[in-house]
C-alpha cells in the first residue's frame, strides 16, 4: 500500500476505531449469552420438563437450542477475528453485520411478548440484562452494517 493511500485512508481507520471496540464488546456480549445458555437448562428445569413430551418434541427442542448455541459461537468468532470486516471495510462484512443486528433484534420483541411474563418479573434482573445486552447488540450490527463510522 502506498503512503498516499495510507495517508487517504488514515482518517476513516480512526472514526472506525470505536466501532472496532463496541464489536470487541459484542463478542464479550454475545459470551455471556452462550455462557448463560449452559446454565439455563438447570434453572428451567428442562429436564422435568422435557420429560413431559414426545421424544420427538424433545429431540427437536434440543437439536434447536444446540444450533442456537453454535450460531452465537459463530458470531463470537467473527466478532474477535473478523471485527474490520464487520465494521465495514466489505460488502461481505456488512452483510453479515446487517444479518445479526436483524437475529439480535428480532430477540427483544420475543423477550417482551412471547415469554412468560411471570419467569421475567420472578428473574427481573436477567430478564432487563439480557434486554440490555440485545439492545446494544441491535445497535452495534446496525451501525457496522449501515456504514455509520465510515
Amino acid at each position: 500500500m502506498s503512503f498516499a493511500v495510507m495517508v487517504l485512508d488514515a482518517p476513516r481507520k480512526v472514526a472506525m476505531r470505536p466501532l472496532i471496540l463496541w464489536l470487541w464488546v459484542a463478542g464479550v456480549m454475545q459470551s455471556v449469552i452462550l455462557a448463560a445458555n449452559f446454565a439455563l437448562p438447570k434453572k428451567l428445569r428442562c429436564r422435568e420438563n422435557l420429560a413431559r413430551v414426545s421424544p420427538m418434541i424433545r429431540e427437536v427442542f434440543i437439536v434447536h437450542w444446540l444450533y442456537i448455541v453454535l450460531v452465537i459461537g459463530i458470531f463470537i468468532s467473527l466478532c474477535f477475528w473478523f471485527t474490520p470486516e464487520l465494521a465495514g471495510t466489505s460488502r461481505l462484512g456488512r452483510f453479515l453485520s446487517a444479518a445479526m443486528a436483524g437475529f439480535w433484534m428480532l430477540r427483544v420483541p420475543i423477550q417482551l411478548f412471547i415469554y412468560d411474563p411471570e419467569i421475567r418479573r420472578q428473574n427481573r434482573l436477567a430478564d432487563i440484562t439480557f434486554l440490555l445486552i440485545f439492545l446494544y447488540l441491535s445497535v452495534v450490527f446496525s451501525a457496522a452494517a449501515l456504514g455509520a463510522f465510515q
